[in-house]
């Protein structure tokens, strides 16, 4: 028959007398760990923190620049003069096409003659007005004419500023099939004018982010060439509505681009972390998995304590989870497999936190 080494001393130290309760006995003794509950644990814990969870949006975008638009003509006419190149960077106010405008002005200076010609008869009749010479509504007449002259003559200056197509902002003009001697008319497109100073970037943003998505969030930004780099823009602008068939509403973010390296129409990849909910975070060697799920160790009163937790989001070696946690409580990142309900404890802080470490005691001795 075999018996355990305790077992054997017990036999040969008490004799073969009762053999079967003798052997049951020291059996009992040789299974149970001596001082089972009385050696502190030592462990490593961390101090509990809160951090947010994070989504992230992702999208594709087009752009535009933050002012554009295809420039006409006003009226129709010979063109006399193209003042700018393509790609050139034009003013505000420069003019940029020029037509025949030999009628116009001689229309401005027809308007003025007429003016001074009205303003002269009213001179005349208020001078004779207190000799009763002219009747009142003779110098009513004369006023009129007047207004009338003046009107003639802003309309005659507006024609006139008609020929010559101006630049409304500064920014680069486009190509043009517009040369010196084309006839052209309101539907001709001379080119169009672009304000590149800052990028408008339109993308299509799921519905389950209404509300979380605002104005001011940070985006990051990217074109799909090989030499472009990481860029950063904000939101400034919200769509109102949700598309029924894709089920989007639309954002607009602003993006610098003073290095005038980026172009209308060109695609983005565009990146979005929206913050949520604020929650306790751990180490992810913090989470142990039982029968109900998951749990930590906390450290309460100088014992081990168990405490049921959910997870929420996983960031990067850290773990976000949903339980009755506190700032500040110290949780077991190290030494887990040694835990159970109530067990003394010795700690030292740090772990994987890089925090200095810093030897505490669960009670009044020290190992």
């Amino acid at each position: 028959m075999y018996y355990a080494p305790a077992t054997k001393r017990c036999l040969s130290t008490l004799g073969i007398l009762l053999p079967f309760l003798i052997f049951s006995g020291c059996q009992d003794a040789a299974l149970s760990p001596p001082n089972m509950g009385s050696t502190p644990v030592r462990v490593v814990v961390e101090p509990l923190e809160f951090a947010s969870a994070e989504t992230r949006v992702e999208a594709v975008g087009t752009s535009r620049a933050k002012r554009s638009i295809a420039l006409h003509p006003a009226t129709s006419g010979q063109v006399v003069a193209v003042n700018f190149e393509p790609g050139q960077k034009v003013g505000r106010n420069d003019v940029l096409v020029e037509l025949d405008s030999r009628d116009e002005k001689l229309a401005v200076e027809l308007a003025r003659v007429r003016l001074k010609d009205a303003e002269r008869l009213l001179d005349r009749y208020q001078r004779s007005g207190s000799s009763g010479a002219v009747l009142p509504t003779q110098l009513d007449t004369a006023e009129s004419q007047v207004e009338a002259a003046r009107i003639e003559l802003g309309r005659a200056q507006v024609a006139l500023d008609d020929r010559y197509i101006k630049a409304p902002f500064a920014g680069f003009v486009d190509v043009t099939d517009v040369d010196p001697g084309d006839r052209i008319n309101v539907d001709t497109l001379i080119t169009t004018l672009d304000d590149r100073s800052e990028l408008l970037v339109n993308f299509d943003v799921p519905e389950v982010m209404v509300g979380e998505l605002v104005t001011g969030n940070s985006v990051e930004l990217s074109a799909w060439n090989r030499s472009s780099s990481q860029l950063h823009g904000k939101i400034i602008e919200i769509g109102s509505r949700i598309n029924p068939a894709t089920r989007t509403f639309t954002a607009r973010a602003a993006v610098d681009n003073g290095t005038d390296n980026l172009r209308p129409g060109m695609s983005f990849r565009v990146s979005i972390n929206i913050e949520g909910q604020s929650y306790p975070v751990i180490a992810e060697t913090a989470v142990m998995w039982g029968a109900d799920g998951a749990y930590v160790w906390l450290i309460v009163g100088g014992s081990a304590q168990r405490t049921p937790v959910q997870i929420v989001q996983r960031q990067k070696g850290r773990v976000l989870v949903d339980a009755d946690l506190a700032r500040g409580d110290l949780v077991v990142v190290e030494g887990i497999q040694r835990m159970r309900n109530d067990v003394a404890v010795d700690y030292e802080t740090g772990g994987v936190t890089g925090a200095p470490a810093q030897n505490g005691s669960a009670n009044s001795s020290q190992p």
